[in-house]
């Protein structure tokens, strides 16, 4: 039976929940959130509850070889990119809070959070929920898209950096996800880089980027 975790039970988490389990009956869900309350809509055979945070969830349960099938970040942080950050150590990586500025030039519509990631979206509007995502068109506009954002973001050329990319899969209209497994593929590659990282999710049309200082190189 496929597995699916959401971290996050907010507008977007529940939103996953109703449309995965609609979708196909037979998976099994672990909700994750801080909250209790944001857990109850979700009370059901197929569900487990886990109130805790969504990183430390991450990072005390997801082993290699038993990871879910799907996992859906519904929270607002870049939670592979914290995941990561968690298992490498701070002697290993810290967090980048100030990437260049002059990336924003490279980027579709960029938006800086307050920890410093870059939020880059090919619409300077907010997507309609039940979006399919086609593979060469937008839903709103009816103009192609130029190229599919995890590959923008994966080839980026800045100085210093290296890139890596986990792209996220629409599982339903609106509902994207990567594989447990992508996780390890990603932190295995962060783990053999020789200089600061460049790590983003996206799907076709969004993402999410988080710089990372590589803490092993000896700069000038």
């Amino acid at each position: 039976m496929e597995t699916i975790w959401i971290a996050g039970m907010g507008r977007f988490g529940l939103r996953a929940l109703r449309q995965l389990s609609e979708q196909q009956k037979e998976r099994k869900f672990v909700l994750i959130d801080q909250v209790r309350e944001k857990l109850e809509p979700g009370k059901g055979a197929n569900c487990t509850l886990e109130q805790a945070d969504g990183v430390d969830f991450l990072e005390h349960n997801l082993r290699p070889g038993d990871e879910p099938d799907w996992i859906i970040p519904a929270l607002p942080l870049h939670l592979a990119a914290e995941w990561c950050l968690r298992r490498l150590g701070p002697k290993r990586f810290r967090r980048e809070p100030s990437l260049p500025p002059d990336m924003d030039l490279l980027l579709p519509n960029p938006m800086r959070g307050s920890s410093g990631d870059i939020y880059v979206s090919h619409a300077s509007f907010r997507c309609p929920d039940n979006c399919c995502e086609p593979a060469d068109i937008c839903t709103v506009t009816r103009i192609p898209r130029k190229q599919n954002m995890f590959d923008l973001l994966e080839q980026l050329c800045v100085p210093s950096f290296e890139s890596l990319m986990i792209r996220s899969h629409q599982l339903a209209a609106g509902v994207g996800g990567y594989r447990g497994k992508q996780l390890f593929l990603l932190l295995r590659q962060a783990e053999t880089a020789k200089g600061d990282l460049l790590i983003s999710t996206a799907c076709r049309c969004h993402g999410v980027m988080t710089g990372m200082i590589n803490q092993s190189v000896i700069r000038n």
